[in-house]
């Protein structure tokens, strides 16, 4: 469900066609969704909470290219199948390591674990290589076409969504190539006692660490977990190609999309290329930080950037401060507009007449007389009155 919007974006093209100051919003929201997923996806060391963010940043990019009108709608559904494919086994293999290490999800407290592990391995690798983008698997179709697109809307907003896209894809390349080192290359970091990590907080350590510590014994998965990841593997390799032979995928949705036009500044072969530089950067970049160097088994404070990302770069303190905090503001001054305003009138008005009520009551006291002297004193205004209107 988390894609259904990106679904009902393409499905309703032809309002978004008749508004491209929505089309704008929308191409905006997807590129910072794409960069923020990226950043934070960076600095998890939760193998569920890197991959959270990892599928934050690739809705995004599906979002973007939904927003970018006929050009992106196609390209917007293909990187939804195929990131199906390789994230829904990208998930699964994380299921997958943390059944084999004792529900451990600290990729610090992981390492080397590509012997123990075979198909995981292999099948986590291969959705990793395509969420990378890298040649000929499924999320490089599917990905390229993205930025293509964006560079086909042309102007100075083609050029900056373009460039937002090639970040997120570096940056892909970089917290993607961190989780695969951290938890299946390197040393066997589960082997030793864990260390508290203040620096990141975000991690909830496995039960089995808590008290006396006795190391897990990493093992694969049975089958009944590893053949659906083996299946999902298939897609994550050899999905994108088969969509992309023949434009087959595009002339398909054509009748819902539209025919797709634009003029790309700059060739498909130089985004290509772009593209796949960028990744190598990532990788690189990656392997300098996690595969080079031992990974340190408490989480060093970092940067200030990498300190509020591994705080969702601040989303909940805004969230809480912002509408927590005004969200109680705002109740407490309503619940008194409530009080003093609208049931004021109600009881107010309830009030009033059971005072009018209680003074009309003394006039029905039971006393002849009482009636007497009011049906004369009505009398005696009655005559009172139409003398006065004669003589005027």
């Amino acid at each position: 469900m988390v894609t259904a919007g990106v679904y009902l974006i393409v499905r309703s093209a032809a309002v978004f066609n008749g508004a491209p100051d929505a089309q704008l919003v929308v191409t905006i929201v997807g590129a910072v969704t794409l960069l923020f997923g990226a950043i934070v996806g960076c600095a998890k060391d939760d193998i569920k909470k890197a991959l959270a963010g990892s599928t934050m940043s690739q809705i995004g990019y599906m979002v973007l290219a939904a927003g970018l009108g006929p050009i992106g709608y196609v390209f917007a559904i293909m990187h939804l199948v195929t990131h199906g494919f390789f994230k829904a086994g990208l998930f699964l293999g994380a299921g997958s390591v943390m059944h084999g290490m004792n529900d451990e999800v600290d990729m610090r407290r992981y390492g080397g674990l590509r012997k123990y592990m075979p198909v995981t391995f292999v099948t986590f690798g291969l959705g990793y290589l395509a969420i990378i983008g890298f040649p000929g698997l499924s999320g490089f179709f599917s990905k390229d076409k993205i930025i293509e697109a964006a560079f086909a809307k042309g102007g100075t907003e083609g050029w900056i969504l373009g460039a937002c896209a090639l970040l997120g894809a570096a940056i892909t390349a970089y917290y993607m190539t961190r989780v695969m080192l951290m938890t299946f290359f390197g040393e066997e970091r589960w082997r030793h006692a864990p260390t508290p990590s203040p620096a990141a907080p975000d991690v909830e350590p496995a039960a089995e660490t808590r008290g006396a510590y006795e190391p897990p014994h990493p093992h694969e998965s049975p089958k009944s977990m590893t053949i659906p990841m083996i299946v999902l593997a298939f897609g994550s390799v050899f999905a994108g190609a088969i969509f992309s032979v023949g434009d087959r995928f595009v002339h398909w949705l054509e009748p819902v999309t539209g025919h797709s036009h634009g003029d790309a500044p700059i060739s498909a072969a130089t985004v290509t290329a772009a593209t796949v530089a960028v990744m190598v950067v990532g990788v690189a970049v990656a392997w300098a930080q996690y595969g080079r160097r031992p990974v340190p088994a408490v989480a060093p404070r970092g940067s200030l950037l990498t300190r509020a990302a591994r705080r969702d770069l601040l989303q909940d303190d805004f969230n809480h401060v912002v509408l927590v905090r005004g969200g109680e503001h705002l109740t407490r001054s309503l619940v008194y507009v409530d009080h003093t305003l609208v049931d004021g009138v109600v009881n107010g008005t309830a009030a009033a007449m059971g005072g009018l009520s209680g003074r009309m009551r003394k006039l029905q006291n039971g006393f002849a007389r009482s009636y007497a002297v009011s049906m004369f004193g009505g009398a005696a205004v009655l005559i009172a009155a139409t003398l006065l209107m004669r003589a005027v």
